[in-house]
């Protein structure tokens, strides 16, 4: 070909990347790799290939762990994680800074490999992943150095057990292993089956950089290796990859006290209006949904375009697939390469192959002889609820249907169990700034798409997982406060068999939407003194009294839209209130519990509503510090519905320490009373009736708490579940929870000093962060 033939069709020639230093690495570890425990290679077994998606070749054999692995794996990690966490912030961070310069002067090598092992254009793993990953060690060897100084009140969890996926090997396991380290833990980590010599390259880096032995262990094998690390003597899971493999992992590690982050499935909404810049959204797409052949959890993959300009989207569209290059992922011209192996490669077939609704077209594009290839696809015409609009797919594959208004396009986007990320096109940025926080989404992109950041949280919501990765906010998941925590002894009411000291019956009942309610099994439950009088009555709540307080709660969205000002004056009207009736409050504490410090309990819940009211507008986000041109604010919003089941030991101020941080933030509340001593519950709902607080905000439920943490956990319209009673009730919540994956926070039998202010905690708790990245600059 000449130049002028060259000028003339504008046709890219080839520009491939040489694999020779990335193989010659492999032969030089005898093509065979072991596992990475305690410093050192073990002995290769040869269990399973690795194979090179783009022509079948074998590239290595590996080993599969076995349970004496990951046993001797978690030991050596044990054994130096306390070293590793007492050599302090700045010790880490030299080390994680070496990682870093390692990882950068290895770059090349890092991402030809990547492109052998997962079959990504040479392009993307090139510029994007391994950048983002030495960015990873740099920005949390910072981390670590601050540690001391700006979280001085936490402390490492221990030993972590990481799992990745296949899509983003290299680049998953810095999400993880960056910010566990940081922080002074260490990690036995797992790459996936398919995708593992990245992970074996950085175990070499690691004993390159003079990592101590332990901090490191690499696992390699296949689910069962998950499944034998996830019941290991671990401190916390850490998992990236399916939504039904989480939902498998949060009931696995039900009541184990470990910690638990999961990022998962997606199907995220790409939303174009008619003021869009078309030829931008266009080319931001081909980024959103074939960027790695669209294997990727956060993908653009429901195009949901206004209706007036969807034909002429569509068209430009299918012009720019027509133009997308595809071959051998080594070759620096490339734009899709190859799916990562033969078993995806036939699941996105089936899917597509099954499909019956809607008009599909696959790119007019020259498909390689051989490889695990699959052509850029576009499916138009689908309704919202169509089978392919909800399930994630995992491949090169696009879906869409039109909608005609703003509200129309938040109920479209919606219209999904998963809340992982959404892009918004717009030209106007008031209806961008208004679309993104409306989006149950854990990442909005507006006018962009793919935007990472060490600096900049990400994670889901709903059945995306929950737990964020980077920024302030990822290293929650990887500390623990520096407290000492005591058992937590069932606490049990008072027995007798004495009248009433005053025969006229207050009857408490249930408080539901704003409204004193009737159990619906119509029984209730005698409560009484230590000196055996009856003190009145409590009624026995049930599944069916669940179901109702949370449609009330439901009902009160509303209030998550208020502003923090108004939601502290109402917080500042109750204390004023609970304050006018402290005397009889101090005195129905006194006579439920026996303790006689029923005017303490008064007044320190009195200041849990002060703290409430004054965080209500201050507990604010943040604008993370990228480096692009662009402003990622990090909102914080409310969960939506808690159930909690409140603390048995102070019926007045656990309840109120679990409220009020709650309604704070804007949620809505579902409260199982203190068991033992329900009636200052039932007697604080006369308070919230005068206090303007609207309807179905704060639900109370009274009865045996074991009865009810099932329903609410396992509610599907029930967003968090959190428990500090002292019924053996974690891991049935925990399980349950599964259902849609909602958040949980349980005491696992330990005790709490509610006569400390807990507020920033639950504050955290009771708020999700929404990464929204709002690029700037023509």
């Amino acid at each position: 070909m000449t130049v002028k033939d060259i000028y003339d069709t504008m046709e890219y020639g080839p520009a491939p990347e040489s694999a020779a230093d990335a193989l010659a690495w492999i032969v030089d570890q005898g093509a065979k790799f072991g596992h990475f425990i305690d410093g050192s290679f073990t002995s290769p077994t040869s269990d399973f290939e690795s194979h090179n998606p783009a022509n079948g070749e074998t590239l290595a054999t590996l080993s599969q762990a076995t349970q004496d692995n990951v046993q001797a794996a978690v030991s050596a990690a044990r054994k130096a994680q306390g070293k590793w966490e007492k050599l302090g912030g700045h010790g880490r961070a030299k080390y994680l800074y070496a990682l870093a310069r390692l990882i950068q002067k290895h770059a090349r090598l890092f991402a030809v490999l990547e492109t052998l092992d997962n079959g990504k254009p040479i392009r993307e793993s090139r510029d994007i992943d391994v950048p983002l990953v030495h960015r990873h060690f740099y920005y949390h060897a910072g981390m670590a150095q601050l540690m001391d100084s700006e979280l001085p009140d936490r402390a490492a969890l221990g030993v972590c057990g990481q799992i990745v996926p296949w899509n983003f090997p290299l680049l998953m396991l810095a999400w993880k292993v960056a910010p566990a380290l940081a922080m002074g833990n260490t990690v036995v980590l797992k790459p996936a089956e398919y995708t593992s010599l990245t992970a074996l390259l950085f175990a070499d880096i690691c004993k390159q950089a003079g990592l101590p032995k332990g901090v490191v262990n690499i696992l390699t094998g296949d689910g069962a290796v998950g499944e034998m690390i996830v019941a290991s003597d671990v401190d916390k899971i850490a998992f990236t990859g399916s939504t039904e493999v989480g939902r498998l992992i949060r009931k696995a590690t039900a009541g184990s006290g470990k910690s638990l982050t999961l990022e998962l499935g997606g199907k995220s909404p790409y939303i174009v209006f008619d003021d869009a810049d078309i030829d931008s959204a266009v080319e931001g797409l081909v980024d959103a949904i074939w960027f790695n052949q669209g294997q990727v959890c956060c993908a653009g993959s429901r195009l949901l375009v206004q209706e007036g300009i969807a034909d002429r989207f569509h068209k430009k569209l299918k012009t720019r697939m027509d133009g997308l290059r595809l071959g051998n992922p080594l070759d620096k011209c490339i734009d899709v390469g190859a799916v990562v192996d033969p078993v995806q490669l036939h699941t996105i077939t089936e899917m597509v192959a099954a499909n019956q609704e809607g008009e599909t077209y696959s790119a007019n594009v020259e498909m390689p002889a051989e490889g695990c290839f699959y052509p850029p696809t576009l499916i138009t015409g689908l309704a919202p609820s169509s089978h392919l609009m909800q399930e994630e797919i995992f491949g090169p594959v696009l879906v869409s249907t039109t909608f005609r208004t703003p509200d129309e396009a938040v109920q479209v986007a919606n219209n999904t169990r998963y809340g992982l990320a959404a892009s918004v096109w717009t030209e106007n940025v008031n209806l961008a700034l208004d679309i993104a926080p409306k989006l149950v989404a854990g990442v909005v992109w507006v006018n962009a798409t793919n935007l990472f950041d060490a600096a900049a949280g990400f994670g889901g919501m709903r059945e995306s997982g929950f737990g964020r990765e980077g920024g302030w906010e990822g290293l929650s998941a990887y500390t623990r406060p520096k407290v000492t925590t005591k058992a937590l002894s069932p606490i049990v009411g008072f027995t007798g068999d004495k009248g009433p000291t005053d025969p006229l019956d207050r009857t408490p009942k249930l408080y539901v939407g704003g409204k004193q309610a009737r159990p619906d099994g119509g029984y209730s439950t005698n409560v009484y003194s230590k000196a055996g009088t009856l003190l009145g009555q409590a009624p026995i709540a049930n599944r069916k009294d669940v179901r109702n307080a949370v449609e009330a709660a439901q009902a009160a969205k509303g209030w998550s839209k208020t502003t923090g000002h108004l939601r502290a004056q109402i917080l500042y009207y109750i204390a004023e209130n609970l304050s006018a009736r402290g005397d009889e409050f101090a005195a129905r504490i006194n006579a439920l519990t026996n303790a006689r410090n029923g005017k303490r309990e008064v007044d320190a819940s009195i200041e849990r509503l002060f703290s409430a009211a004054a965080w209500a507008d201050k507990y604010d986000g943040q604008v993370h510090n990228v480096p692009i041109r662009s402003v990622a604010l990090a909102m914080r919003e409310p969960m939506g519905v808690i159930g909690a089941l409140c603390p048995d030991e102070n019926p007045l101020l656990g309840l109120i320490s679990v409220m009020a941080p709650a309604i704070a933030m804007g949620n809505r509340v579902v409260l199982a009373a203190s068991e033992p001593f329900p009636l200052a519950a039932t007697d604080f709902y006369q308070v919230l009736d005068t206090s303007d607080l609207p309807a179905g905000v704060v639900n109370i439920l009274t009865g045996a708490h074991a009865e009810l943490a099932k329903p609410l956990a396992s509610h599907l319209d029930v967003d968090a579940v959190w428990s500090f009673s002292s019924s053996a009730v974690s891991t049935e919540i925990e399980s349950a929870s599964a259902g849609n994956l909602k958040r949980t926070w349980v005491n696992n039998a330990q005790s709490r000093d509610w006569f400390e202010d807990h507020s920033r905690a639950f504050l955290e708790a009771a708020t999700d962060v929404k990464n929204i990245w709002v690029p700037y600059g023509e």
